[in-house]
């Protein structure tokens, strides 16, 4: 009776509350289910692997179906790349404006996540309705991987505007579907106003789309689908088909596997043992937290390939560190950002492997060429640390050799993976793909014999894996249908007849594609402007002369450089967000690495350059 009593006096949950909890269901929903499928995906390639090695032959369906399983991830993962941490909106500008402006920005921006949703959802429904046919190997209609993108879309649609309801309100919610709505009908009419170049059209509205504070996979796909009303060649089917056909690679699955392998070992507590090996080699040297976190970065890019899982994991190891060494905030958190973006440049790399998949180049010789330029950035890193940490003394005593050999074999199971990884595939014992998944194995079997992993850190580190992975699927997918746009309209021609008539020669064309690359990587994700310059400045480096992998590694290095930079800055709000520092303050604190970093690379590009002019014998030594 007391119970009951009790119970009829408790609140009833308000409407709120039920839509977030509501919310919150369908998400956590969606990240279980892709790791589920990064799970099931990590297996089918390892047993492949293991029959092809061990056995001695291979699987006729593992190739098709772990590719299959990939689309899926992406799929389930749209609504996720839309509105999670890993949107990549750029808001910048818009938090400049007053908050009724921002408030009706938000509303636009909404609106083209709404459209470009509906051009998945309604275009992935047209091709199951035309695709017709089975997988010649699984024997499943062709119909299902573009039916899974026509439900990520509809899914999509729901948690925006569910989203857009509780960050605002329901009546800016309904103005952002109906808005959605009407971009969506106008891209399917026929303005009579036809352009010569519609991919400058797509990229106009994408930009706009983007300033606003679009999620930029959305904003893409929403700029090629209203370039149809100006002449463009791609309806909306073909612009699914093209998203879909986009993250229908082998190679792509090493992506979310070398996440996968980079969130055990930090889950596992092995890569707080590089930490500390690195401490034994650096540690009395001045600045000596500062150089340690440089050394940390240098070797946990060897089991990672990610910047921002580096950044994330020094934030909250390093990060607390110096502070509590004497470090003023903002100048930790600078050295932790500028220190991560070692870990898409040293090998394994997963944006050198945006690039292979974006041009074909071998990805053997651009691990090669990222030890090469990774030294020089970490050189360059550890000069500006040194130049710029004045105020602190926190050099350590230096560590004996039994200290420094007692902390290597501590460390040699993390450093055993990169290893592994890059010898593998630089001497074309196994592929990339299966490199990666023979790292996530690698990565679980010393966990577990470290006893340092349970079940639910292997499923939390799956679910952040997969959601990283299907985002960064989801931006290379949606960034298809754009390359195939710029690649009708010949915009490639067009830069070479600009570049012919600066002279043509290398110095010419290193100079303009730095140009580019620098205006480019203030507004563009690394990822995006990889999968959209890349197949455009590639042929004019390689008419010039130019070394294709040394130029592909340079195109790299200085977008990696704006992870840096405002107004994106990638690496820079993850360290700010995690350690609560402005991220104003954290952008002026990393002036002095990044001087050292344009240097480093003035002087990869002067090498690069003058490589064509060298004679060939000199060559051979390298």
């Amino acid at each position: 009776m007391t119970s009951l009593a009790t119970s009829s006096l408790v609140p009833k949950p308000s409407l709120r509350r039920r839509a977030e909890r509501g919310l919150f269901g369908l998400v956590t929903g969606l990240e279980w289910l892709g790791a589920i499928i990064l799970a099931v995906l990590f297996a089918v390639v390892m047993a492949a692997v293991l029959r092809r090695y061990v056995f001695g032959g291979g699987f006729v369906w593992s190739d098709e179906l772990a590719i299959w399983l990939n689309v899926a991830l992406v799929a389930v993962g749209a609504p996720l790349a839309a509105t999670s941490a890993l949107a990549m909106r750029l808001d910048v500008i818009v938090r400049l404006l007053p908050a009724g402006a921002q408030r009706l920005a938000s509303v636009f921006a909404d609106a083209v996540a709404v459209h470009g949703s509906l051009v998945l959802a309604f275009g992935g429904a047209s091709v199951v309705a035309l695709v017709g046919g089975s997988s010649t190997v699984l024997g499943l209609p062709e119909s299902l991987r573009f039916a899974a993108f026509a439900l990520g879309g509809g899914l999509t649609v729901i948690v925006v505007l569910w989203r857009a309801a509780l960050d605002s309100s329901w009546p800016a919610a309904l103005a952002s579907l109906l808005l959605g709505i009407g971009l969506y009908l106008a891209a399917q009419s026929v303005t009579g106003f036809f352009v010569e170049t519609p991919s400058l059209v797509a990229a106009s509205l994408a930009g706009l789309g983007l300033i606003l504070g679009a999620p930029l996979p959305y904003a893409l796909l929403a700029g090629v689908s209203l370039s149809g009303a100006f002449g463009g060649l791609l309806p909306e089917p073909a612009i699914v088909q093209n998203t879909v056909s986009g993250v229908s690679k082998f190679l792509l699955l090493a992506i979310p596997f070398f996440l996968l392998a980079g969130e055990l070992l930090t889950a596992g507590g092995l890569a707080e043992r590089l930490v500390r090996f690195a401490a034994s080699l650096v540690g009395h040297w001045r600045a000596g937290l500062a150089q340690t976190t440089l050394m940390s970065s240098v070797l946990f890019s060897g089991a990672s390939g990610s910047s921002v899982a580096n950044a994330a994991f020094g934030a909250k190891v390093m990060a607390p560190a110096l502070i509590a060494r004497g470090y003023p905030p903002a100048h930790a958190a600078a050295i932790v950002a500028g220190v991560s973006m070692l870990d898409n440049i040293i090998p394994p790399s997963i944006a050198f492997l945006i690039l292979a998949t974006a041009t074909n180049l071998s990805v053997g010789s651009l691990l090669v060429g990222g030890f090469v330029a990774g030294g020089v950035l970490a050189l360059a890193l550890a000069i500006g640390i040194h130049l710029s940490v004045r105020e602190v003394v926190d050099a350590a005593p230096k560590a004996s050799g039994q200290e420094r050999a007692k902390s290597f074999i501590g460390a040699l199971p993390a450093i055993g993976l990169g290893v592994v990884v890059v010898v593998g595939i630089r001497f074309g014992v196994v592929t990339v793909t299966e490199a990666s998944a023979l790292a996530v194995a690698y990565a679980l079997v010393a966990c577990l014999a470290l006893r340092s992993l349970n079940i639910g850190t292997v499923f939390g580190a799956l679910r952040k894996s997969a959601t990283e992975a299907a985002a960064v699927g989801m931006l290379i997918g949606a960034s298809a249908p754009f390359a195939f746009l710029l690649a009708v309209d010949r915009v490639s021609d067009q830069m070479a007849g600009l570049v012919t008539a600066l002279g043509g020669g290398p110095y010419a064309v290193m100079l303009l594609a730095n140009l580019v690359l620098l205006v480019a990587g203030l507004f563009l994700d690394i990822g995006a402007a990889i999968l959209l310059l890349a197949p455009l400045l590639l042929p004019v480096a390689i008419s010039a002369g130019l070394d294709p992998i040394q130029f592909g590694v340079i195109l790299v290095v200085n977008l990696m450089i704006h992870g840096l930079t405002p107004p994106l800055g990638i690496l820079v709000y993850v360290v700010s967000g995690i350690t609560r520092v402005p991220a104003g303050a954290v952008f002026r604190a990393v002036l002095p690495l990044l001087a050292t970093l344009l240097v480093a690379l003035a002087v990869l590009c002067l090498g690069a350059a003058a490589w064509p002019s060298l004679p060939p014998s000199f060559k051979e030594l390298f």
